[in-house]
């Protein structure tokens, strides 16, 4: 286990921790550090087990594919649910070059947790805190004129110039400066020389779709889009040192790959390909609870809010600590499944906010407080046990979702623990 881990996570999710007030022209602004439950301060039996080896291992496959692009792992949402600190030191140590975050808050996070790699903040909603970004030595991305200003502003009382990223919307149609605006913006950016524009993006909306399917040219027509607006902002005379465009999807296939690449979900072992590529990839994340209770049904009774599941034998019915609050998803009521010494056990009855029941009439031998794991590997607890695995991808299936919001699921109430097995 990597101690220091442990406790520079406890540091951060303290209570009480003072918030940042910077203050602009306009407002005041507070920009508070999120706050998670410490592993030291764990009373339930639940928690999340973090592999930080499997974390380096998925680093060295992406550098692999990505070639001489920089990667950049994209760390929004808490990490992907791992706990973006201690993810950030150990792939900063490890090697990466730069994170990718959507949100300022996250941001001063990692810089709050010794993160000194560059940081780019992609959602581009800054609010008045233009002061911060120049403060914390952040990069954002931009593509509204009132970024320029709040950027210009800042820079002016810092004394230096401002770097940012550029976004282009190449068809996702969400973020970014549009194909007919690009002469317009740079103009715009002509007002603006405290501001320097060092990158250039895009967002793929494709990249996972498989050869063959409705999606499979969107990426070539995005990239092709692209390559367009580089030319055009340099006839402008906007021309970044680097670019970047692509997501686990891309670099895994090897397309779009520039100078940097944005990899995300796979950073934590999960392929988006549906192909099933990049299998070298290991799981991060392992989620685990313990039975808190033991009891036996009978025919016709029934379990759970709703009574959505009635027995129809004598049925052994194993509480576990963990529900819809913690992660586990609503939707796996009387669908989803558990390992309960190495064997499944179906989820019956309702999801409940922070408790779920299992059927552990089939798995022998089973008692109070053994584990059970709701992601992940287990390992039975004899030779006659058996061995299985619950993979995000799978939760998903089940849950009718995708393995993304599986993993961004598990709550900040789950405590993290950072493991070196």
């Amino acid at each position: 286990m990597d101690a220091s881990a442990l406790d520079d996570d406890k540091d951060e999710s303290s209570p009480g921790l003072p918030s940042r007030r910077r203050t602009d022209t306009s407002d005041s602004v507070r920009v508070l550090k999120p706050r998670r439950a410490a592993p030291a301060d764990a009373v339930r039996p639940t928690r999340a087990e973090v592999n930080l080896a499997a974390l380096r291992h998925n680093l060295r496959v992406i550098a692999r594919h990505a070639g001489r692009a920089k990667v950049w792992p994209v760390l929004k949402a808490d990490g992907y649910g791992h706990g973006a600190p201690a993810v950030a030191r150990t792939l900063e140590r490890a090697g990466a070059e730069g994170f990718c975050v959507a949100l300022l808050e996250e941001a001063v996070e990692l810089r709050d947790a010794g993160v000194r790699a560059p940081i780019l903040v992609m959602g581009g909603y800054y609010g008045g805190a233009y002061e911060e970004i120049v403060g914390r030595g952040v990069v954002p991305v931009i593509y509204d004129g009132s970024h320029l200003e709040g950027l210009a502003r800042a820079s002016r009382q810092a004394g230096h110039p401002v770097d940012a990223h550029l976004k282009i919307d190449t068809g996702m149609a969400r973020l970014g400066v549009r194909m007919r605006d690009l002469e317009s913006f740079a103009a715009e950016l002509a007002r603006f020389p405290e501001v320097r524009i060092s990158g250039l993006m895009t967002h793929l909306a494709c990249a996972e779709a498989a050869a063959g399917s409705e999606g499979s040219g969107f990426t070539a027509e995005q990239v092709a889009l692209f390559e367009e607006a580089t030319t055009r902002l340099a006839r402008a005379g906007v021309s970044p040192q680097v670019r970047h465009v692509a997501n686990s999807a891309a670099v895994l296939r090897g397309e779009a790959l520039f100078d940097a690449v944005r990899p995300g979900i796979a950073i934590f072992g999960v392929s988006p390909l549906a192909s099933g590529g990049a299998l070298e990839l290991r799981p991060v994340m392992r989620v685990r609870s313990e039975i808190v209770d033991l009891r036996t049904i009978e025919a016709g009774e029934s379990v759970g809010y709703g009574a959505l599941f009635r027995a129809t034998r004598p049925t052994r019915i194993a509480t576990l600590p963990m529900g819809y609050a913690d992660g586990l998803s609503r939707h796996l009521s009387n669908c989803g499944h558990v390992l309960v010494r190495g064997v499944r056990a179906p989820l019956v009855g309702a999801v409940s906010m922070d408790m779920s029941m299992i059927d552990v009439t089939d798995v022998p031998g089973v008692g109070l407080h053994d584990e059970v794991t709701v992601l992940g590997s287990q390992e039975g607890l004899s030779s006659r046990d058996g061995r299985d695995a619950l993979s995000a991808e799978e939760i998903a299936s089940q849950a009718g979702t995708i393995a993304w919001e599986v993993l961004t699921s598990v709550s900040r109430r789950v405590p993290r623990f950072y493991r070196e097995p």
